[in-house]
């Protein structure tokens, strides 16, 4: 089934073909496109297309200038009427009427006076289809009067009375707008006290000396003209009851002086309206303003209701310190009584306000203009409402349709005209007229009979670009009279497009709701009615979507670094994106810390402002997509503010702060730290740390402390800047909490005790007056104890004690308030001196040549006179058993502490006499020497000769020269040689051992083997064993005759013949290779590849070829030799 045109977007059976004729009515009714070709050659009756408003105020400094346009084909003709009659213009030299246009001109500006021109003009627009006619516009000159000349008295009045200063503005035209001003210029301030009503008067509920004044000046402004107008200036005067009494006093009998209670507090009573109800009558569409003034002491409030329902949310507004009330967009809804309520604390007054909501006329179905073709049937419709009910009256081409020419064909029924069987001269243009007391509307709406065949209007082969799986709208404006049907269909052989797929408009707009790549092609739209057929082709190309494929993602970055945003796109390959940023849905900044590149935007030196929504959108020709992040940027916090101390006891206080800005990033923890100005000032210690959520802490304090305080904001990013130092805050003094620490007792001399302590900080004196009660006695005895108060010191000295003795100790802190606890007792000793006895039988065990055992006797531990520290053992190395010369030996000393009566002296020398003795040490230093013991360590083996050089090499022996070890370790008993001879191979032979007397230092070796390198092994002898060795090598020369008869192998014939043999063999077996290979079988694909080889690659493929067969030949080559 081929499409039909439809009315509305819909998919049409072949059920509702009978309806087509009727449809087609209904879309007749359309106007005719404004289609440049199509107007060159079709006629069309006359059209209003701009005109003045109904109600035109003019400037009448200016030239009036009255609108009327219109279109139509032939062109239309205008005439225009005023106060109901023909005004002709060309008999008035000050009017003109704009070339093509029916637009009037009246040149007041040279000459003439714009009152002279007020009255009521209608435009008329005429061609041979009709006429049509415009609003009736009202020409009225602007006025802005002056104020008539007055005498004002001043104004005087008591403290707390109402006061209305009246404005009475000229009457101009359009209305003034009121506003009170001072002589300055300046505007009157207004409050809830002071307003200015809708009427323009200034309303006072009270007045306050302050108000007194003598330039209160109305001013009215007349937009149209631009001029402003000024009331004479009103002089107020507020004074007390005494000062008005005195002023009156001349004139007033006793009884009619003010009382002081004409000042008192009174209840509300309205300024305005008066009385208890008032009415308001306002246009629908308009603004309605509801206004209660009340006067009292103190100042009412006003208040508005609805009765019987609600105050409109979207539509209501409170003006004037509310007292006024306005509601936009007023309907009929909005009729019924509002109230107003003045309000003080001595009482309250209301005032009910009955509105009613009156309309002029407003379009229900305005006529619109009907296209039909000679035979069809149609209509036009006109309904209006209002309140009241607005009238309907017809008229065509400007007449009324009871007294214009009768045409058969049309009926009219109220707010209806029926057309029946149309031909070419029921073409007219039709005025609705819909009015009532309030107003009027009229609206034009021509009938045209036209017979035309069709024509489409959309240009021919015009390419729709269409993203895949989005609708695809191919147009087909047409016209026609009747109106054509439309039908498409799709490639060169004509295949109708069927409903279960496609939509056709009623423009013909034929609509694909998702088209694919195979929806591509060729398009035919053909238009047909009973005069003619027209056809259009147009083209269709699907393109591949835009999409993103690398979007970008939430960030949170700290303020100062640097952030990186990916988009990626991926589009069809003939479109060219365009890749744009946003942030919050606008540009970037204008900031070159803001970089765009290909697929990236980076932001640099990130701040709060930086923080959004980015968007990434990519644009081609056909769509657009975007992707957006939100960037979070963090910090620290901004420091606590407001510190506040409460709840100030002797121990304790309550510290509350608030919280600075956690720069999107929540506060874990508060840091809380005090500063003490009393002993520590300018140095910060840390008293508590408390919860992110925490505002409050309660803190424990140290008695005689002048705290401040200060709190720093910690989240996941790092810490805040302190806050602000908290007031001070100064604690009593009490008795110290805790003594010194660290208590010692040590002499320092041998009759003395040094008493040391650690002192307490002034943090922990709690109080002034800071000393110490230092306290000792003998341990071992029974004395009393001894005390001195000191002052706040670390140190005091006791003389005149025996040598270490054990002593109690105890030092106790107080000030002015009391003292400390308790304090524990700790031991001390007295001063040490040195150790008066040695120790006693000491012995040697030598263990080995190199280590040696020494035991002593301990000594009596009242002999030590001080603390033991241990022994300690000099020892020194006397004479050399192997030379016996003596010589001095500087001595060594091992210490070992703590009681042991024991040690071991290791790193001896072998073959050597020492000597050693022992002392005891204290804290004071050594004791008196044991007698010297002399011992002496055994032989051990030598350590290897100093040297070994090897001399004079000949034929058959070679002589070594050496030194002897510079450590014998005893007595030398003999040499011992190895040597090996090398071959050229470096292997090694046959290994010669020769033993040689201690007391040579150098040796002939005989019966070698001439050119002959040999390695020699030499080391010495002691009755211990033999000690480490020395290693050399050496070379016998060769005799002359001998090297005469040796020659260069390279140049010897028997040589250079095998050499050329081997040369020739290798020849021989390449070309053996070559020819089998040549004759080798082929496999299927090999005999194809050479059929179809290029002869130019031959050569190619063959050398391609050898590479395994020449390894073959390789191996096969080796292996031959």
């Amino acid at each position: 089934m081929q499409l039909k045109i439809m009315p509305k977007k819909k998919r049409l059976s072949a059920g509702k073909v009978p309806l087509i004729l009727f449809l087609c009515q209904m879309i007749s009714a359309l106007e005719v496109p404004l289609d440049q070709k199509l107007l060159e050659d079709l006629v069309q009756p006359p059209t209003i297309t701009q005109q003045s408003p109904k109600d035109y105020i003019i400037d009448p400094r200016e030239n009036i200038v009255i609108q009327c346009e219109a279109k139509g084909k032939p062109p239309p003709s205008f005439s225009w009427t005023r106060n109901g009659t023909h005004f002709d213009i060309d008999k008035d030299p000050l009017v003109t009427m704009k070339p093509g246009s029916g637009t009037l001109i009246i040149n007041i500006m040279s000459e003439g006076k714009a009152e002279t021109y007020e009255g009521v003009y209608q435009c008329t627009a005429r061609n041979e289809r009709g006429a049509a006619i415009s609003n009736n516009i009202v020409i009225r000159p602007s006025r802005s009067p002056l104020w008539t000349k007055e005498k004002l008295e001043p104004m005087i009045l008591q403290n707390g009375q109402p006061l209305v200063l009246p404005c009475r503005p000229p009457i101009g035209l359009p209305p003034a707008i009121i506003f009170w001003m001072d002589n300055s210029f300046q505007r009157l301030p207004q409050s809830e006290r002071v307003s200015q009503g809708l009427n323009g008067d200034l309303y006072f509920s009270n007045v306050l000396p302050e108000d007194t004044r003598e330039d209160y000046i109305c001013y009215a402004r007349f937009n149209h003209t631009q001029t402003i107008q000024q009331k004479q200036p009103i002089s107020v005067k507020v004074i007390s009851v005494d000062e008005l009494n005195d002023t009156l006093a001349a004139n007033l009998s006793d009884t009619e002086f003010y009382s002081a209670r004409s000042s008192r507090e009174r209840p509300p009573t309205f300024l305005t309206p008066e009385g208890n109800a008032s009415h308001k009558e306002e246009l629908r569409g308009n603004v309605l303003s509801l206004e209660c003034i009340a006067e009292g002491l103190p100042t009412p409030i006003i208040y508005w209701i609805k009765e019987d329902g609600t105050l409109p949310i979207n539509r209501t507004f409170y003006r004037n310190f509310k007292k006024t009330l306005q509601i936009t967009h007023v309907s009929e809804a909005d009729s019924g009584n509002y109230q107003c309520i003045a309000k003080n604390p001595l009482g309250a007054i209301h005032h009910t306000i009955s509105v009613t909501v009156k309309a002029a006329p407003y379009w229900i179905v305005a006529p619109q203009n009907l296209v039909l073709s000679p035979g069809e049937d149609g209509s036009l419709i006109c309904r209006a409402n209002g309140n009241p009910k607005p009238r309907i009256s017809w008229l065509t081409n400007g007449v009324p349709v009871e007294i214009a020419p009768d045409d058969p064909s049309r009926k009219i029924d109220g707010d209806t005209i029926i057309f029946s069987n149309v031909q070419e001269r029921s073409s007219a243009v039709y005025q609705c007229n819909a009015s009532n007391e309030y107003g009027y509307l009229l609206a034009n709406a021509f009938v045209n009979v036209l017979a035309e065949p069709p024509r489409i209007l959309t240009s021919a082969n015009t390419l729709y670009q269409v993203i895949a799986n989005s609708p695809a709208l191919l147009d087909c404006a047409f016209f026609g009279s009747p109106l054509p049907t439309i039908e498409w269909f799709k490639g060169a052989k004509g295949r109708a497009l069927h409903e279960d797929i496609y939509v056709l408009h009623e423009n013909g707009t034929l609509e694909i709701p998702v088209a694919q790549k195979d929806s591509t092609g060729t398009y035919t739209c053909v238009a047909r009615n009973k005069l003619g057929m027209a056809k259009n082709e147009v083209h269709l190309e699907i393109k591949d979507p835009t999409r993103i494929i690398k979007q970008p993602e939430y960030a949170i970055v700290q303020r100062g670094s640097t952030v990186s945003f990916e988009c990626k796109v991926k589009h069809d390959h003939t479109l060219i994106p365009t890749v744009m940023w946003l942030k919050d849905n606008g540009e970037l900044p204008n900031d070159e810390r803001f970089t765009v590149d290909k697929d990236h935007l980076a932001v640099t030196d990130v701040d709060d402002g930086d923080a959004g929504t980015y968007t990434c959108v990519a644009n081609t020709t056909l769509d657009k997509v975007s992707a957006s992040a939100v960037l979070s940027v963090v910090d620290v916090p901004n420091p606590p503010i407001d510190l506040e101390l409460t709840n100030q006891l002797d121990k304790s206080v309550q510290l509350s702060w608030t919280p600075g800005d956690d720069n999107n990033s929540p506060i874990t923890k508060f840091i809380i730290e005090y500063e003490d100005t009393i002993h520590e000032v300018g140095l910060w210690h840390h008293q508590a740390e408390v919860p992110g959520t925490q505002t409050t802490a309660q803190l424990m304090l140290s008695p005689y402390v002048n705290y401040s305080f200060r709190v720093t904001a910690v989240n996941n990013i790092g810490q805040s800047l302190p806050s602000k130092a908290s007031e001070q805050y100064f604690t009593k003094a009490a008795e110290p909490d805790t003594n010194p620490t660290a208590v010692e007792g040590l002499g320092s001399e041998p009759d003395n005790l040094v008493i040391t302590w650690k002192p307490l900080n002034g943090f922990e004196s709690n109080g002034p007056g800071l000393q110490y009660k230092v306290s000792w006695r003998q341990k071992d005895g029974d004395d009393e104890w001894t005390s001195v108060l000191v002052a706040n010191v670390s140190k005091y000295i006791v003389s005149g004690t025996p040598t270490f003795v054990p002593y109690l100790i105890k030092v106790q802190a107080l000030n002015n308030v009391g003292f400390a606890p308790e304090p524990a007792e700790v031991m001390g000793h007295s001063g040490e001196d040195l150790p008066m006895v040695a120790p006693g039988n000491v012995q040697v065990n030598v263990v080995n040549n190199t280590l040696a055992e020494v035991h002593w006797d301990p000594v009596p531990l009242k002999s030590i006179r001080g603390h033991l520290q241990g022994y300690r053992i000099y020892y020194w190395k006397i004479q050399s058993s192997s030379r016996r010369d003596k010589r001095h030996i500087e001595k060594k000393i091992l210490t070992f502490q703590g009681s042991k009566t024991h040690g071991m002296l290791p790193g001896l020398e072998p073959f050597s006499h020492y000597a050693l003795n022992v002392r005891v040490v204290n804290g004071k230093g050594e004791g008196p020497a044991s007698p010297d013991r002399v011992f002496h360590t055994p032989e051990g083996v030598p350590s290897a000769p100093s040297s070994l050089k090897i001399v004079n090499p000949s034929l058959d022996s070679l002589t070594l020269e050496w030194d002897p070890p510079s450590h014998p370790n005893g007595i030398l008993t003999e040499y011992t040689l190895k040597y090996q001879p090398i071959n050229s191979t470096h292997e090694l032979g046959p290994l010669l051992d020769l033993k040689i007397p201690a007391n040579k230092t150098s040796w002939i070796l005989k019966n070698l083997n001439f050119s002959t390198r040999y390695k020699f092994y030499f080391y010495a002898h002691t009755s211990a064993g033999p000690g480490s060795h020395l290693t050399e090598e050496a070379v016998t020369t060769m005799d002359a005759a001998m090297a005469s008869r040796q020659v260069d192998i390279a140049t010897q014939g028997w040589f250079i013949g095998l050499m050329c043999a081997v040369a020739l063999l290798i020849l021989i077996l390449l070309i053996v290779c070559f020819i089998r290979r040549n004759k080798g079988g082929k496999y299927p694909v090999k005999e194809k590849e050479d059929a179809h080889a290029d002869p130019e690659i031959q050569p190619m493929k063959e050398d391609d070829g050898t590479f395994g067969e020449y390894r073959l030949l390789s191996f096969v080559s080796s292996a031959s030799f």
